[in-house]
């Protein structure tokens, strides 16, 4: 039986992100692979950081975590969307959900919980027809915004807006993207 690369784009992030937890230190994540905390378009780190930051992750918790979700529904949108859409959707979301953080907050985002919501978002509408909205949208819609928006009342380090902001894209992209049904 032979071993299939089946998913570049999800594959290779996840890669990523395995080999910047196992080499690089915290202060080189700080550095490197968290976004912006503020707007900052003299510094070519600036723009980097937009997407860079999707590959750093504060714990193997935290990665174990995003990756479970990535490279469970993942490969099946690259298959849907193909390669390079997928890319695209992972970028902008990476890169909208960074720019809104520095311009509405003071702290910097790590990790690819962003991406991860947007996964699963986006994967609702797998199966949309056309002037249907699937139920099982608004269930994880209505689940996943509830959850987030009461988790926001904890005090904690993780950042639930940009759950919300990937999840939101998702959200977008399945719309538009399914041919704007």
């Amino acid at each position: 039986m032979k071993i299939k690369y089946n998913a570049p784009v999800i594959l290779t992030y996840a890669i990523l992100a395995l080999c910047v937890l196992i080499f690089f230190s915290n202060g080189f994540l700080a550095q490197f692979f968290s976004s912006p905390a503020h707007i900052s378009f003299s510094n070519p780190y600036f723009y980097l950081r937009l997407f860079s930051y999707i590959a750093g992750h504060g714990s193997w918790t935290h990665l174990i975590g995003n990756l479970m979700i990535i490279l469970l529904v993942g490969p099946l949108l690259e298959e849907k969307y193909g390669s390079g859409k997928l890319l695209e959707m992972i970028l902008i979301t990476a890169i909208s959900t960074a720019l809104l953080n520095a311009f509405l907050f003071t702290n910097s985002l790590i990790g690819g919980s962003g991406i991860a919501f947007m996964l699963i978002l986006l994967s609702s509408f797998s199966n949309i027809k056309s002037r249907e909205i699937p139920l099982t949208f608004i269930i994880i819609a209505f689940l996943f915004i509830g959850s987030e928006v009461v988790s926001t009342l904890k005090v904690d380090r993780i950042s639930q807006f940009s759950h919300l902001a990937g999840g939101f894209i998702g959200a977008g992209y399945g719309f538009f993207r399914s041919g704007g049904r």
